[in-house]
């Protein structure tokens, strides 16, 4: 490795993990008159500002935290297209995502504390392996919809990620590849889905426990505590 490359991978990690710790959650909630690590579940994310806020604001939440995911992972996927830098074995795109999840979940802006980056995730997966997303997104909407339980369906789809990436990189027609991802972005999903299922390990236990919080049909800024 070149000492120019090295610097390089060291701009796109810092860059990316700037934009990762921008805290949508923690802004919003300060909008309103709310410190969300002090409400609600304490998370650093759009669950809580659903759970503190309301439906809207949570949704526009996950939308900023998936675009400073996706953000970052384009622009070096789109300089790598022009030659402006070069990629060998998908690794800048990789730098660039592995920057903006850490930001989201270490924000240098909260002192290194953050959310569990599912949302910020998507939007590195969408500009990194959009069909692995998309089934994953899908996993998520019927999981969530079986059962009013998000840390549920984010581990779901979180486990689904890497399954479905192997997948589509083994399948093939006419001798191509269905969606040809390099090892390198394959092990990369395997480690971050591994990450976002280890960040939800006290919602597991929860789980376990019967005592994991699950949002209300009936009114989404309030959830039950059991599930019956």
């Amino acid at each position: 490795m070149t000492t120019g490359t090295a610097f390089i991978y060291v701009f796109i990690f810092l860059s990316s993990y700037l934009v990762g710790s921008i805290p949508w959650a923690y802004l919003i909630g300060r909008m309103y008159g709310h410190d969300l690590r002090k409400e609600g579940s304490g998370n650093i994310g759009a669950t809580n500002v659903t759970r503190v806020i309301g439906k809207f604001w949570g949704r526009v939440c996950f939308l900023l935290d998936m675009i400073k995911g996706f953000l970052p992972v384009f622009i070096v996927t789109m300089l790598i297209k022009q030659q402006t830098i070069d990629d060998t074995g998908d690794l800048d795109q990789i730098i660039a995502a592995a920057g903006a999840v850490t930001g989201h979940m270490f924000c240098v802006f909260l002192k290194f504390k953050g959310g569990k980056g599912i949302s910020t995730s998507a939007g590195c997966l969408l500009a990194m392996a959009p069909y692995s997303f998309a089934i994953s997104g899908i996993v998520w909407v019927i999981v969530f919809l079986i059962g009013r339980y998000v840390s549920l369906a984010s581990i779901a789809a979180a486990a689904v990620l890497p399954v479905s990436a192997t997948f589509f990189a083994m399948m093939k027609v006419n001798d191509k590849t269905i969606y040809p991802v390099s090892v390198y972005i394959l092990i990369f999903l395997y480690i971050l889905a591994i990450l976002a299922i280890l960040k939800h390990s006290g919602n597991i236990r929860r789980l376990i426990n019967g005592t994991e919080h699950r949002f209300d049909k009936k009114n989404p800024k309030t959830e039950k505590e059991n599930p019956k």
